[in-house]
């Protein structure tokens, strides 16, 4: 739509005085009232949609944008009349936030009451009664069959005090008092708290462990409860474990260097001191468990002796100060407990002495917790890449090539079994630890250390990303003997690149033709494989990532049989984000986790008899929000115990809401038919995936993510979301590969629409309507899978992803001057024009919307039923165009200025429009300084040279500073449109 800025007469916000000075005629206006003044955009927006139904050519986001451009010249909307508005968009988006957290999690009227004992209750009744049936209740329960993963992604994305607020207005049925929460927290900004540091990464991820770990010993006592009701006299004998809480937070060195030794020993100590404060706490005070407190007391003292050496995070200890920390831990080790065994045989002791059930059960409750979880209050999950692996190896063995290069696969094999063949354990102390500079060979020594002096009850996970060969797996096991913990130590592929999808079957058969590897296996028990839905997803498409996912996971349990290991638990770490386009169900929690663990995949394990234990990531304030509250973790633990014990409990997999007409009964996985239909099922996701793989490759889809969309977002981390360029500011996006999967999926939500859970199934779902509406109609593994796309459209909409790409579009500001009646601002709109041709992105971006058209014409086609993007969220888009306009309407103005560390006012401007705003005012206010010359009037024994005696007072009120203003509003919209759409990245 042609953009006319035919204002008679457009005076600016009192904020905005370089435009006040070209046209300041109009009188002010009272502002409006918040309620009112979304009532009236609002309209605009409905109406606006309305007259686009008939006119093509019109944009009504930009149509919008413009009218609200208008009303900030005439200053009709001011600063406060923004802020109040803002206040009351976040009220709505965040009470709504909260009803959707209390829905998803499944927390009903009486806040999660009497579920535990409900399911118990169930599980024991399902329970045939003949002889051994005690045993077959201990067996059920006594295998820890899940676990939630606490993961510090860097998806901090909104304040700790908004989360929390969020998390208890969603665990009241109060009314009033949710109101009052929700008005509270829409009182502050929707922006992440600075300068997140990995402490507070930590401390956040606690919180939520600690609610994890209270809604489980409540869940293990209800079992308890219901197991002593059948077996009065033998119930003690059960030790419930079925569910467990672990974390990665301090132990992800992947693509990290700032985590030093002594911070993860450091956090492992600090999980080992919840750990004895929980028992300390929860411990009955009566004489059976005296020896156990005792016990318990000694070694709590000692953790904190040794916590109280510990260098603090961020900082470079001395040699000195290591020397006094590794002091601490050797010398406090006895007395601190290194395993839980004499815990667990004191808990046992108290319970065969305790006078009452009360006091027997709530010691069998601290059991249970110390058995699944040894010293620890959340198990320890580390990771690193492999290249780093390869790196530490590459000290004693000398490769021909690259350890992923195919031609060389055989040999570099055979090599790898060379050295395992003659690999002996070294010593490890913490000297040798302090002086080892190889990443990979520093972690090995690290939990080495963990496992001799802080918590050796169970093997710890070891978590590899961008596994691609067999040589990986095998090379850390290397390690692993090397430093002597290879029986404690459970290697972890990570299956998450396309590349690593299709070659994830192959990476495990070299390892498993491997003698050592084998054997590996059956000493821990345990096959362990991490699946990602981060890289894959934005790579090939969220929902063709899935399938490949589990195509590689029934053919693990085919390898598994062929290998004879059924015998061997297989563990399966599913790693995904919070949002949809990182693979997290929008439904609900029970939907969620029966998306990751599909019902084909279930049922072939059980077929083969392998046992399967799931894992699942709960990644920064939106995960962690889950455990957010007492309430909403037991509601959380409540769904995750349904989904474990499913097949104990029914044999039904409803799917209201999913399909178009009424769901079947009882569908079972061999009767699904997208299991019974192969060919389109390959077909489909086939297409998709080379959709989505052409679209990754174009040019205009780089332009799309990087121009402006890292602007639009905080740091919500310790890593940058892009590189650096030599020059200063955020380096030019070329591929999507640039940005981290985190920042890309955020930026599709900022941009409005969902390109990598949208974009390929129009094209997949036009080769064979019928039988895709089919599948939807009676499918539940495809009608589950397919509600991510229904949600990915529901907040998206092709208008407003045209509105950001029309802005960057010289012609259309070339247009909107030609149509303007304002001489000052046609001036600003040329600029403005002339330094987005030197940017020259359209014709990639206008090809990029061709492409999305195309098969967003084809989906709708496919599924006319597609919800559309709400009112509200479309008004947020709108103000925010508006407000970053607006920024480059000042930033024209600013003087011209010798070039700075090669920047020259051209380029400054180019980088306006790319949103480093924060970069651009730095280097303002040292080209343009706002305190006098300090050796002005100091005498230096010589005539004075010239001096730029004056100050920028001027520029700084009239540009920098509104400027500044109106990019924190910018941003304070991202904060606001996570809300709605209901995650940051």
């Amino acid at each position: 739509m042609p953009l006319d800025d035919r204002l008679p007469c457009g005076p600016s916000l009192s904020e905005d005085p370089v435009t006040a000075m070209l046209d300041d005629r109009s009188p002010v206006r009272t502002p409006p009232a918040a309620e009112a003044l979304e009532a009236e955009l609002l309209a605009l927006v409905t109406q606006s949609r309305a007259q686009s139904v008939d006119d093509p050519f019109r944009n009504p986001v930009l149509a919008v944008t413009l009218a609200i451009t208008r009303r900030l010249d005439s200053a009709e909307i001011g600063e406060s009349d923004l802020d109040a508005l803002f206040e009351h968009l976040r009220r709505q988006a965040l009470d709504a936030r909260a009803g959707r957290l209390r829905a998803y999690v499944g927390l009903g009227p009486d806040a999660a009451g009497g579920s535990e004992a409900d399911l118990a209750g169930r599980l024991v009744a399902g329970i045939a009664r003949r002889d051994g049936d005690l045993e077959a209740f201990r067996d059920l329960v006594g295998r820890t069959a899940f676990a939630a993963v606490f993961t510090a992604h860097p998806t901090f994305g909104m304040p700790k005090a908004v989360a929390a607020a969020i998390a208890e207005a969603a665990s009241t049925t109060d009314a009033v008092a949710r109101a009052s929460l929700v008005a509270k927290a829409a009182g502050v900004s929707s922006r992440p708290d600075a300068n997140i540091s990995l402490d507070d990464e930590f401390d956040q991820a606690c919180i939520a462990a600690n609610h994890g770990r209270s809604a489980l010993d409540r869940f293990n006592g209800a079992l308890l409860d219901a197991a002593r009701e059948r077996w009065p006299d033998r119930w003690t004998e059960i030790v419930p474990k079925p569910l467990a809480i672990a974390s990665w937070v301090g132990c992800d060195t992947d693509g990290r260097t700032d985590i030093g030794w002594w911070d993860t020993l450091r956090y492992r100590l600090i999980s080992k001191r919840m750990q004895l404060d929980r028992v300390m706490r929860d411990l009955p005070e009566v004489p059976a468990t005296r020896v156990v407190r005792e016990l318990t007391a000694g070694a709590l003292d000692s953790v904190k002796r040794q916590l109280a050496g510990a260098p603090l995070l961020g900082t470079k200890p001395s040699l000195e100060a290591v020397h006094r920390f590794a002091l601490a831990l050797i010398i406090e080790r006895e007395r601190a407990q290194v395993d839980s065994g004499p815990l667990l045989a004191g808990l046992t002791a108290a319970i065969s002495a305790a006078e009452s059930d009360e006091d027997r059960r709530a010691i069998a409750v601290l059991r249970s917790g110390i058995a699944a979880h040894g010293l620890s209050n959340a198990l320890p999950h580390f990771r690193l890449n492999a290249s780093q692996i390869h790196n530490a190896v590459r000290r004693v063995i000398d490769l021909e090539g690259e350890p992923t290069d195919a031609a060389h696969r055989r040999s570099h094999l055979a090599t790898i079994n060379t050295l395992l063949n003659d690999v002996q354990p070294v010593a490890v102390d913490f000297g040798a630890l302090a002086a080892e500079r190889a990443s990979a060979a520093r972690l090995m020594m690290t939990i080495a250390q963990i496992l001799k002096h802080v918590d050796g009850t169970h093997p710890v996970r070891f978590l590899i990303a961008e596994t691609e060969t067999g040589y990986t797996l095998l090379s850390a096991l290397w390690l692993a003997r090397h430093y002597g913990i290879a029986d404690r130590l459970e290697i972890t592929p990570l299956f998450e690149t396309a590349s690593a999808l299709e070659q994830g079957i192959r990476v495990l058969d070299d390892a498993l033709r491997n003698p050592h590897w084998r054997r590996h296996l059956k000493r821990l028990g345990r096959l362990c494989v991490q699946f990602g839905y981060s890289d894959s997803g934005r790579y090939v498409g969220q929902l063709a990532a899935t399938f490949w996912i589990e195509r590689l996971r029934l053919r693990i349990t085919e390898l598994m049989v062929q290998n004879e290991l059924t015998d061997v638990e297989l563990v399966i770490f599913d790693t995904h984000g919070e949002s949809i386009g990182r693979g997290a169900h929008p439904t609900s929690l029970a939907d969620r986790l029966a998306y990751l663990a599909p019902e084909g995949a279930r049922e072939k394990s059980q077929a083969d008899g392998i046992r399967v234990r799931l894992e699942s990531s709960f990644q920064g304030s939106d995960g962690y929000l889950m455990f957010g509250s007492a309430d909403l973790a037991r509601a959380s633990v409540a769904r995750i115990a349904e989904h474990v014990f499913a097949d104990a409990l029914t044999d039904e997999d409803a799917f209201a809401d999913y399909v178009m007409n009424d769901a079947p009964k009882a569908t079972g996985a061999g009767r699904d038919p997208i299991y019974a239909e192969p060919d389109f099922a390959a077909e489909f996701f086939r297409a998709a995936r080379q959709s989505m793989e052409e679209l990754v490759e174009d040019p205009g889809y780089a332009a799309l993510l990087g121009t402006f969309g890292p602007g639009l977002i905080d740091k919500t981390g310790s890593r940058p979301a892009a590189r650096q360029s030599d020059s200063g500011g955020p380096a030019m996006i070329t591929h999507p590969r640039q940005l981290r999967a985190i920042p890309n999926n955020a930026i599709l939500h900022q941009l409005g629409f969902l390109a990598n859970s949208l974009h390929g199934i129009g094209r997949a779902a036009s080769r064979s309507p019928d039988l895709f509406r089919q599948m939807r109609e009676d499918s539940v593994r495809f009608s589950r899978a397919f509600r991510l796309v229904q949600h990915a459209a529901s907040v998206g909409d092709l208008d407003v992803l045209r509105a950001y790409i029309d802005t960057l579009d010289p012609a259309v500001w070339l247009e909107r001057a030609r149509r303007t009646r304002r001489d000052a601002r046609r001036d600003e709109l040329i600029v403005v024009a002339d330094a987005l041709e030197r940017l020259n992105l359209a014709p990639d971006l206008r090809r990029l919307f061709g492409r999305l058209t195309c098969d967003w014409l084809s989906l709708q086609t496919a599924a006319p039923d597609l919800a559309t993007m709400p009112v509200r969220l479309t008004l947020l888009h709108a103000i925010r165009l508006a407000l970053i306009h607006r920024i480059w309407f000042l930033a024209v103005h600013i003087p011209s200025f010798r070039p700075q560390s090669g920047i020259t006012r051209e380029g400054l401007l180019e980088r306006f429009l790319r949103l480093d705003i924060d970069g651009c005012l730095t280097l303002l206010d040292e080209v343009f300084p706002i305190t006098p010359d300090p050796t002005l009037g100091l005498n230096f024994g010589e005539p004075p040279g010239p001096r730029d005696v004056g100050t920028y007072e001027s520029e700084h009120a009239t540009l920098f500073q509104p400027i500044r203003r109106l990019f924190l509003r910018v941003r304070e919209i991202s904060g606001m449109i996570q809300h709605e759409v209901g995650a940051f990245g």
